[in-house]
């Protein structure tokens, strides 16, 4: 394919020789110079199946002339390529791999060390002709019904493309995949393969933001159904929208930092339209996060205030419980003293003692049950005036 008359010329020979090590007449990678300067502590090994280099091409033209197996081998080709770009593809790698990348495309060492250590917030830095680019990608997991955060960072120089990916996602193969299916997009440069990273990652959002909002539909029900798992619930998800509001709004700023340069950098103007397009659905994914944030805050709110309306009418129900069975107590009490005062009568009388008075009286008998019911009546008087009865 001819190269398109608009395209950014690639860099010469000459200025590539001034940021990257000379090559070997042999075609070998020649040993890097001695450190200066303190040197990190040396990084755990990788797992022995473990396969840091996912993917490693050089382009020409937006298309495939080499796939290498190795940094070394790409490195050389690359070297052989004036017109060429180098994408590598990077999974967890080494300390040593990123090293020997740091020494041939000469990345500053502070990026270097953010790509080994990982846990880094979304940022932008330009390191002279070099930029160093941190996403937070994300996904949906619907088994778990629950966010899953990856860390990318990518490096971009002027005729190559390091990504290091820290997780599962994004799928930078189907990336690659598209556009090398493009061609003509990809022969802008490493640029191209950046904004076609931007674009997958800020469309991964777009299932998060539905699966999320299912997930606020189905808590809304189950606050209002009483649900009591509701509230953990609610909590798990708001802390998930902490950190995705964390990956999507320093985007924003990003992005229209790379617009703001387009004229400086002579950014190709179907770039410029692509950059635009991805600058929209960052802003509009962002503004989706921040109201699902607002939206649980509400939620939480309401819940909490059912909760409290539910347990003061279980506290009122019980109160009422506690008074119906006072009630019942005071007629028992009432009853059993007003029961109380003839069995007393009849027990004195009953001890048939020959000494006792009035065993022998005419009128006793009549007086004892005469005093039986002038107790009895008296105690029922005065329990019902108190209303015990």
């Amino acid at each position: 394919m001819s190269e398109r008359p608009d395209r950014r010329p690639s860099p010469s020979a000459a200025k590539r020789a001034g940021w990257r090590r000379p090559a070997d007449p042999t075609g070998a990678t020649p040993p890097a110079g001695p450190p200066t300067g303190p040197q990190p502590a040396p990084a755990a090994p990788a797992p022995p199946n473990h396969r840091s280099v996912i993917d490693s091409a050089v382009y020409r033209d937006g298309r495939r002339i080499a796939s290498p197996t190795s940094l070394a081998d790409t490195f050389r080709q690359l070297r052989e390529e004036p017109e060429g770009m180098a994408w590598i593809g990077l999974h967890r790698p080494t300390q040593r791999e990123l090293h020997s990348l740091a020494a041939e495309f000469n990345l500053h060492e502070l990026a270097v060390e953010d790509a080994l250590e990982a846990h880094q917030r979304p940022k932008l830095e330009r390191y002279g002709d070099t930029l160093f680019v941190v996403l937070r990608a994300a996904r949906y997991l619907d088994a778990q019904e629950e966010v899953d955060f990856a860390e990318l960072h990518i490096f971009v120089g002027p005729d190559f493309l390091i990504t290091v990916r820290h997780g599962g996602a994004p799928d930078l193969s189907a990336v690659r995949r598209r556009m090398e299916g493009n061609p003509e997009l990809l022969s802008l440069g490493p640029e191209a393969a950046l904004y076609a990273i931007l674009d997958a990652v800020v469309d991964g959002y777009a299932p998060v933001v539905e699966g999320v909002q299912t997930d606020i539909d189905e808590i809304e029900t189950e606050v209002f159904r009483g649900d009591p798992a509701v509230s953990r619930r609610i909590y798990e998800l708001s802390r998930e929208m902490v950190e995705f509001q964390r990956a999507t709004r320093p985007l924003v700023g990003m992005l229209h930092g790379l617009m703001a340069g387009f004229a400086k950098y002579g950014t190709d103007e179907e770039l410029q339209r692509y950059l635009r397009d991805v600058a929209d659905h960052v802003t509009h994914t962002s503004e989706r996060v921040d109201g699902f944030r607002q939206a649980l805050t509400e939620i939480l709110t309401v819940n909490a205030t059912l909760v409290s309306q539910q347990q003061n009418a279980e506290m009122r129900a019980l109160a009422e419980a506690g008074f119906e069975q006072n009630e019942e107590i005071k007629k028992i009490s009432a009853w059993a003293a007003i029961l109380f005062a003839p069995t007393l009568v009849g027990t004195i009388y009953g001890m048939n003692f020959e000494d006792m008075p009035e065993l022998r009286w005419a009128g006793g008998y009549p007086f004892a049950i005469l005093l039986m019911a002038v107790v009895c009546v008296s105690l029922y008087v005065i329990f019902k005036k108190r209303d015990w009865l």
